[in-house]
């Protein structure tokens, strides 16, 4: 399969012969920010694992964070990776969606708009590591669940073991520069937050 960076959304992962029917998920900015992290998510929808979403906010959000953290990051750059995920994912941006934040209640009213992004697009999942900024009960109101990265993925594993191991190795093979092997690319998911995915995958390193 051709990396996410290079992929027509027409040449996804066929699922639609395969008794899986992919969820639709808003990503906080927060699982945007890492770059492992966001190629490992960009890379798993545009391989038909889920349908990503989400909005002007959230891609401001995450690239304001990592601006004011990593200065030497340049802001043209990460404008360049932003094209390249809508590219990438061109269905991705929700927008018209402030209609629905006032009947939404979190304990961080600026949390709000993933929420409405969230209904907007029909969404059944929130991705975000930040579970305690999203009430499952308030959530519940518009049947929504949050869910970690990890526990998401390792839910599609469970369900679609196969799609998400070329989806991954994918991933691995997008990491152009540093030349990852199938064993580092593991240690760097452990890294990342991925602990139940990993558990799930180390009998099957050799096909990363």
């Amino acid at each position: 399969m051709v990396p996410w960076k290079h992929l027509p959304r027409t040449l996804r992962i066929c699922t639609c012969a395969m008794a899986f029917n992919p969820p639709t998920a808003v990503c906080d900015a927060c699982v945007l920010y890492p770059f492992h992290q966001r190629n490992v998510l960009i890379q798993a929808s545009a391989d038909g694992l889920y349908d990503a979403r989400w909005t002007e906010e959230i891609h401001n959000e995450w690239m304001r964070n990592l601006i004011a953290n990593v200065p030497a990051l340049s802001i043209e750059r990460l404008h360049a990776t932003r094209r390249l995920m809508e590219q990438a994912l061109p269905e991705a941006l929700v927008g018209n969606f402030h209609h629905n934040i006032e009947a939404i209640n979190l304990p961080d009213p600026d949390d709000r708009h993933v929420v409405a992004a969230a209904i907007e697009a029909k969404a059944s999942h929130i991705l975000t590591w930040n579970l305690r900024d999203f009430p499952a009960k308030e959530l519940r109101k518009n049947r929504l669940t949050r869910e970690t990265p990890d526990g998401f993925l390792a839910g599609i594993y469970d369900e679609a073991p196969d799609l998400v191991i070329v989806s991954l190795a994918n991933a691995r093979r997008n990491l152009t520069k540093s030349g990852s092997s199938a064993q580092d690319f593991l240690e760097l998911l452990g890294r990342q937050g991925f602990t139940k995915l990993v558990r799930r995958l180390r009998s099957h390193a050799s096909a990363l």
